[in-house]
């Protein structure tokens, strides 16, 4: 059966539909097989796309590029038609991915993201192609940059790529409305993204009391909106056309999730199975949450990790807080060191300068009375690697952590 007889089936099915007449149960058959048929038919259009763009016929119709055609012919935009067109030339070389599209297991955006990643890293394919079974898009997305991040492992020298890529773009379209369109890098749209957050929440709370409802992104429009208008003068804030008290717009302050494992946080740059990222906004490099620590006024919430373990919520006081400092005083009721069995007037020391992390975590605190303390400080000695009372060691000790070997840092990324 040719695929204009497919269409003309499908069409005699839909004209004679009426889905007041099906059960719950009916209902939801013809939403997964409608679902199946439509992700069957883009996978389809991208290949032909594919193929039609290598004929050329684009410039005999005239098009500035085989994108610009598709988008003609389809509908959607020059950079949807673009995506559509790498992502199907990719797919051959991922026969599984592809043979899960045409099943119609795939929708187009899972494809995409799939076809990206597994072209970095073959090795990831079946399980992103497990995953995509079980998880939100969304979700999938943060996977598949987890596994492009891995392969470039050089994580500082992508986040200078995408800074010298960055770019902020606006234009009106033909029904007159404004566009907006930024890339940089993920901490940055972090940092803006939760700037916005409290206002948009102030917006949506004022709807909601006034029984209005719209989605989501109007009131993040809305937010954006009154972030460029505001002013130190301002009483009150403006949103949708309402005025809303400044008191209620700042409920509190913005914040940024950042998990980190606490090797990679100290030195510097991850190996293989560790992780940095931004919670909703993927991996980046550790220079990015050192800015974030070291410049920016946002609130920052750091998850610290050992691999999949959490050792902790960090926080950017010197200080150990109250929960730390009663876990601290029963893991050191004296001296950490074993050979001291001072109990009084105990410091909290950081193992790691704190002048040059600013987080205290408590993996990375001890309990050192004053003598200790000063050993520590002005001779270099350190405690020998563990929890609880343990060697306070000189310098020259094979034992102290300055001996221990470094992994490698990983090659730079090629190009």
């Amino acid at each position: 059966m040719r695929i204009a007889e497919l269409r003309e089936c499908l069409s005699g099915y839909a004209a004679g539909f009426d889905a007041a007449v099906l059960s719950a149960a009916q209902a939801e058959a013809v939403v997964e097989e409608a679902s199946r048929i439509e992700k069957m038919a883009a996978t389809l259009k991208v290949l032909a796309a594919a193929r039609l763009a290598e004929t050329g016929s684009w410039r005999e119709e005239g098009d500035r590029s085989a994108a610009h055609q598709l988008a003609r012919r389809t509908g959607t935009t020059v950079a949807q038609a673009a995506e559509a067109i790498d992502t199907a030339r990719r797919l051959s070389a991922l026969p599984e991915t592809a043979a899960a599209a045409r099943r119609g297991e795939l929708s187009a955006e899972q494809t995409s993201a799939i076809v990206d990643a597994a072209g970095a890293d073959a090795r990831a394919e079946q399980e992103l192609l497990e995953a995509a079974r079980r998880v939100p898009l969304a979700e999938l997305r943060e996977r598949c940059a987890r596994t492009k991040a891995a392969v470039r492992a050089d994580a500082e020298d992508r986040r200078r790529r995408i800074h010298r890529r960055r770019s902020l773009r606006s234009y009106t379209d033909t029904d007159g409305e404004w566009h907006l369109h930024c890339r940089n890098n993920p901490e940055v749209g972090a940092r803006i993204m939760a700037a916005l957050d409290p206002i948009r929440e102030a917006i949506f709370a004022q709807a909601r009391a006034e029984a209005r409802h719209e989605p989501p992104e109007a009131y993040a429009a809305d937010a954006l909106a009154e972030m460029a208008r505001r002013s130190g003068a301002e009483t009150h804030v403006e949103a949708g056309g309402d005025r809303v008290p400044r008191a209620v717009a700042r409920r509190g302050p913005p914040k940024i999730i950042v998990r980190v494992d606490l090797a990679t946080l100290l030195r510097g740059f991850p190996t293989d199975g560790e992780v940095c990222e931004i919670a909703g906004f993927g991996p980046v490099a550790v220079s990015a949450v050192r800015d974030l620590i070291d410049t920016d006024d946002p609130f920052l919430s750091a998850v610290a990790t050992r691999g999949q373990k959490l050792v902790g919520v960090a926080h950017l006081g010197r200080r150990p807080n109250a929960s730390q400092q009663t876990a601290l005083q029963w893991l050191y009721p004296s001296c950490a060191n074993e050979a001291c069995n001072a109990r009084a007037r105990l410091d909290y020391d950081h193992r790691v300068d704190w002048a040059r992390s600013h987080l205290t975590v408590l993996d990375l605190l001890d309990r050192l009375c004053g003598h200790c303390h000063a050993l520590k400080t002005r001779r270099n000695w350190s405690l020998v690697e563990g929890r609880g009372q343990r060697a306070l060691v000189p310098p020259e000790d094979p034992r102290h952590p300055k001996h221990a070997p470094q992994p490698p840092r990983p090659p730079p990324a090629p190009g």
